[in-house]
């Protein structure tokens, strides 16, 4: 069976995967990006995150403080 992938023949899935022995470099190039991409999409969202549970606490104290002038 011939898969064909614009213009690359590789024999067999296998023969795909090893990339004519040149596997660990493309798979671990794709695997580097993959990961960046992932931390990329990530990393803003614990910081959000991180922001609005400071934000929360910040926001307890100065209440508390308030509540407590208030008496």
């Amino acid at each position: 069976m011939n898969i064909q992938f614009d213009g690359f023949y590789f024999e067999s899935l296998a023969e795909f995967f090893a990339m004519g022995g040149h596997a660990t470099y493309v798979w671990g190039a794709y695997g580097v990006a993959l990961v960046v991409m992932v931390w990329l999409v990530v990393r803003p969202l614990l910081r959000r995150a991180s922001i609005l549970n400071e934000l929360r606490q910040n926001l307890k104290k100065r209440q508390h403080s308030l509540y407590e002038e208030s008496r």
